[in-house]
Formats: structure tokens, sequence, C-alpha cells
């Protein structure tokens, strides 16, 4: 596991600063703080921080192929790289480590941009071509990894993080005002569109390459259709299940260091802990953390399958230092995310490397077997399509906003769209072009209705999606934009801020592919989502309490301590007139959203955390590397008054 930067020249003549690519190195060390490597060459310049996990003594990079004219960089894990391996000495390739990234090097000498599809595995990586003057840049199928790039006149730079760009090219700082939009949406910026207007994430299953002047971005995996195998019986998928599913965990216990799996006491993360206990040799080392409210602590689930499976558990309850930790991390975080349960991440990978470094986890069970709450609360309201469409329209753009605020106004606004349309609202936060247009300040608006609205592309991935029926397509929805842009996003920043790689056997794209390929009704039935995976769990030992309790999420008390603990460090920096003179917003209705919060009217902890993090986004971040006077750190920031 590691970060990766690097920079070629456009133009002839060009010649890379290898003290330009340390640095782009430099910003991501904790990424990789094991060891550091280097190639400049010409127009050139590779750089990697490891993060040591297979062939400790020799896996430095960057690696070459046999005479040296392809050079790459990676960050990730290839599960299948023994069996790749020897299909290649086979084909004459001489090896000299026995490292996954060597693998990589000589697929690309055989099949080109098209190695890719024989990776199983979660990867970014850079492969420079030497006699073609290419590069090609690669982000796996579900967008476990992070890849951005930009061209900032003669150069095309590239890394795992933003800030190895701006290092290179400072430039480039200029805020994307459409991914902002995006972010009011749906609380983060969705791929290829970042915070900055010129730099862009590479999707995931897609590829770039540079040749001749002319760059290529282009797709080569998507989610597969779904329900393709309608004619398997409960028992034949229950097996099959099983089988496939200890499969891809016991691929992912490949590891030359400590290993140990992050238990929520969910059924997704028990699942993979029990499946782990079974391939193990020795007790599973099992990490769990919980919180001194009581509806949100769920250490006692995570107990008890720990003690079923006989792990090495480790927990600890928090009351987490907020303030603190956002002095820690908004200051890295490249752009505004507003999943609160990135602190709750970032605690339980904490604890995990002070033992391992390397984790798995339970993620994408929600996205493949239909797990999420809404999914069922959408079924159930679409009970109440009783009104006619057109009726619908003129209530949304006549009457609703013209009402005055009362509870349930929301849900009225959501049951008079289309059934489509009511899901991507389920999911979005504040939609400019739609109920929360009083939020925002009059300048804004008449700029945000110039521009596309952020719907289109959710409705887009839910139109286009291969699937027949409407549970299918909101799962084919989640898995491309929820499940890499939040999820993994998400876990990929928390874990390397400690320096954890997590692997997630749940996201195999061979299982996942098998898994899209069943009927929904395994997925979901009599409105509980994962069916099947339950009935794999009760089959391994899964304890009952764990299996039948209501699903939480990993979530933190925010309701609570927005309107007490950090009511006056967090919440009042909202109404600050830096925090106003952005230009975003109405300054009475931003007022309100705090005061119904902070009265106790209604819950609004989610939407003010959402934006808390953009204004801790545009003083920690921003202003900081700008250069500003104002103290970047977030103890000095939220006191200020």
């Amino acid at each position: 596991m590691c970060g990766i930067a690097g920079m070629l020249g456009t133009e002839r003549g060009c010649v890379a600063d290898a003290a330009v690519v340390r640095r782009m190195c430099d910003v991501i060390a904790h990424r990789g703080p094991d060891d550091d490597g280097y190639y400049v060459n010409g127009p050139v310049g590779l750089g990697m921080r490891r993060l040591s996990i297979i062939d400790l003594s020799t896996g430095h990079q960057p690696i070459a192929n046999e005479d040296e004219t392809i050079w790459i960089v990676f960050n990730g894990e290839i599960y299948n790289f023994v069996e790749l391996r020897d299909e290649l000495r086979a084909r004459g390739h001489v090896f000299r480590t026995n490292t996954d990234t060597e693998v990589i090097v000589h697929l690309y000498e055989e099949f080109g941009s098209d190695c890719v599809r024989r990776l199983r595995g979660m990867f970014a990586f850079a492969i420079y071509d030497s006699k073609n003057r290419s590069l090609l840049l690669a982000r796996d199928r579900l967008g476990k990894k992070p890849l951005h790039y930009a061209l900032d006149g003669e150069w095309l730079v590239f890394g795992s993080e933003i800030k190895s760009l701006l290092e290179a090219a400072p430039g480039l700082a200029d805020v994307n005002r459409e991914g902002i939009l995006n972010y009011f949406y749906f609380g983060y910026i969705p791929d290829p569109q970042s915070a900055f207007r010129n730099i862009h994430k590479l999707p995931p299953g897609h590829v770039l390459e540079y040749r001749n002047g002319r760059l290529d971005v282009k797709q080569y995996w998507d989610v597969p259709a779904y329900g393709t195998n309608e004619s398997i019986s409960e028992e034949e998928c229950l097996e099959e299940l099983e089988r496939r599913l200890a499969e891809a965990v016991r691929m992912r216990l490949m590891s030359d260091v400590p290993l140990g799996a992050l238990l929520s006491g969910g059924v997704d993360s028990s699942v993979v802990v029990g499946l782990m206990a079974r391939a193990s040799s020795r007790p599973v080392k099992t990490f769990t953390i919980g919180f001194d409210h009581s509806e949100f602590d769920e250490t006692h689930y995570a107990r008890q399958v720990a003690k079923g499976f006989s792990t090495e558990h480790h927990e600890l309850i928090l009351k987490p230092d907020v303030v603190g930790t956002l002095e820690k991390l908004t200051p890295g975080l490249e752009e505004p995310f507003a999943d609160s349960s990135i602190l709750p991440t970032y605690y339980v990978s904490r604890l995990a490397r002070e033992h391992v470094t390397v984790a798995l986890s339970g993620d994408g069970g929600d996205e493949l077997f239909a797990g999420y709450d809404r999914y069922t609360r959408l079924l159930r309201r679409s009970q109440l399509d009783r009104l006619p469409q057109w009726l619908g329209r003129i209530y949304r753009e006549q009457v609703f906003h013209k009402v005055p605020s009362f509870y349930g106004r929301r849900f009225l606004f959501n049951i008079s769209l289309p059934l489509r349309d009511r899901y991507i609202d389920s999911v979005s936060h504040f939609p400019a072009w739609g109920r929360e247009r009083e939020l925002f300040s009059p300048d804004f608006l008449a700029w945000a209705d110039s521009v596309e609205s952020p719907l289109e592309l959710f409705r887009r991935y839910f139109d286009q999606a291969p699937a027949k029926d409407f549970v299918s397509r909101m799962l084919y929805l989640d898995t491309k934009t929820y499940l890499p842009f939040d999820i993994l996003t998400k876990v990929d920043r928390m874990s390397m801020a400690t320096s954890l790689e997590v692997r997630v056997p749940m996201l195999d794209h061979v299982f996942l592919e098998w898994v899209t390929s069943l009927p929904v009704s395994l997925k979901l039935r009599n409105m509980n989502g994962k069916y099947i995976l339950k009935k794999l769990a009760e089959r391994i030992g899964v304890p009952a309490e764990v299996l039948h309790r209501p699903k939480r999420g990993f979530a933190m008390p925010l309701v609570h301590w927005m309107r007490r603990e950090l009511k006056r460090d967090l919440v009042e920096i909202l109404l600050e007139r830096r925090t106003l003179e952005r230009g975003y917003f109405s300054k009475d209705a931003l007022r309100k959203l705090v005061d119904e919060h902070t009265s106790g009217r209604r819950d609004r902890s989610h939407e003010l955390w959402l934006l808390l993090m953009l204004e801790l986004w545009h003083r920690n971040f921003l202003e900081a590397r700008a250069g500003s006077q104002l103290q970047p750190t977030a103890v000095s920031v939220l006191s200020s008054t």
C-alpha cells in the first residue's frame, strides 16, 4: 500500500524536476511511512511513499521491466499476482522481486492498457513507457484507491491525493463552484469532478492514456446485468455464497505483516470476521470503538461476535475530542466531505494501527444485498402513489415554497415526486433546484440555475442501470455513486491518515459480479434487506441478536453534541460574518436552520455538519494553503468570534 505521485512533460524539451516530485510525495508521507522511491528521467518524474505489506525486503518502487524502458508506481494490492506471475514467467518474463507491483509491469508489456482486466484487487497505478513516451493511469473497478490528475500548461501531473498536485502546480487551487454545488446536494463531490476546477478524479473502472499529445479516458469495467441467475435455488445460492465469499476473504489474508479486522457489530463485518476465523490458524485480532451515548454504542454486539469466534478483541469507549480531531484532520481534507462517520472510522483505524498494519472490513454489503433502510422506506412510500404527476409538479413549483415550514413539509415534497426522483431526493441534502432554495443567497441561486442540476448525473445512472426491477436500479445507482464517492473515500482517507491498509472482501469484483446476478428476492424479502447474507451469517455462527437488531450504521451522537458540548465551538461559526461573506447562504435562512436545531424543535445535526465541514475546508485547507494570516487550525478558528 502506497501513495503515488508524478509528472510528465507534454512538450518537447520538458525536464522533470526531482525536487518537485519529492515534494509531491512528502505531503502524502502518511500513506507510506516505511519507504520512498523516485524515478526522474527527462520528461518524466515518478514517486511513491510505501507502506510495506508484501515482500518487505525487495518491494522498493518504482519498478521497471527487464530493459528499464517501462516504469511503474503502484498503490494497492493484487490478490491474484502469484498466478499471473507464473503465467508471465512461462511467457519468458524475468522477475527481480516477489512483489505484485512487478507483475503489472510485465502484464503491461503483454497486454498494454488491457492489463487492468486481468487484475483482481484494489489499485491505482501509473506506468511510463519511454519507447512510446506515454503515460498510463489506472484505477480499480470499484474505486477503492484514489487517483487524481490535471493538465497544467506543459505538464500532466497526478497523485493519490490532490495536495500532491497542488504541490507541483499551486495555480490549480481554483475552486470549482460546480463541485461545491454537488457537495450541497450529496455531501461529497462525485467523480470525475473535484473541488478544484482543473483537477479531475479518474473514475473507478477507468484508465487514462496520454500519448502523442492526446489524453484519452476510457472505461474498462462496469457492474454487469442484475438478476440474470433467476433460476438458482435458495440452498444453491447459500452454498455458492459461502464458497465465494470465503475465497474473497482468504485471498485478503495474504500479508507479511500483522493483520486484523474492523468489527462494528453489524452483519457484514461479523460475517467477514467469522470467515476469517475459519481460515486463520491463530485468533483473529478484532477492533471496535463505542461511545458513551448508549443509543449509539454497538460494542455489546461486537463483543458477542468476538466471543463467538474467539477473537483477540480490542475495544475503546470514546467521548471524542471532536474539536481536537477536526484540528488534526480538516487541514488534510482536500475537499469538503460531510459524512460524519469519518470520525469513528478514524478512531477505529487508529486503534487497529496500534496492533496491525492491515485490517479487513465489511464495507459493500449494503450495496450488494440491499441493506440500507432507505430502500424499504421508499418501497413503503410507493404505496402512496395516488397523486397525479401534474398535480405534484404544481405543488413543488407553485405551492411548496409559499408554505411556512412545518414538520412533514419535506416528506410531502418527497412523495409528490415520481418514484425515481423520490429516491434521489431521499439521498440529497440541500438541492438548490428544489426544496432547499431558501437556504441560498440570490446570487448563488442565479448561478446554480444556469448550470446542469447535479441530480442529472444520478438520473442518468438510474436510467442506464443494467436492471429491470426498481430495487436493482437503486443498488446500481448507489454502487456507482455513494459507495465509491462516500464510503470508500472515507475508508481510504481515514485509514491512510493512520497508515493502516483496509481490505474489503465483499467488493472483490468477481464476488460482486456473481451477487449482482442473483434474483432480487434473495436480497430483499418481506421488506427486510440482506436476506441471503443473514442466512449465511446464521450458518457460520453469527449470534442471532446481532442479526435481528435495528440497523444503525457507523454513526455518532451528533444530535446531542451539536446542542450541548459543541454548540458554542462548532455550530456558532456558521453564523460568523466570515462564513456568511462567502456568498453561499441567506443569512436569515441559515440562522433559522441553526435555531431549529439548537432549540430542539428539529434534528438538523447532519445538515449543520455538512455546512460546518464546508466552512472548515475553506478555513483550514484553502486559506491555510494560500498563506492567509488567519490561523489555519481548527482550535483557533473554532474559538474565534
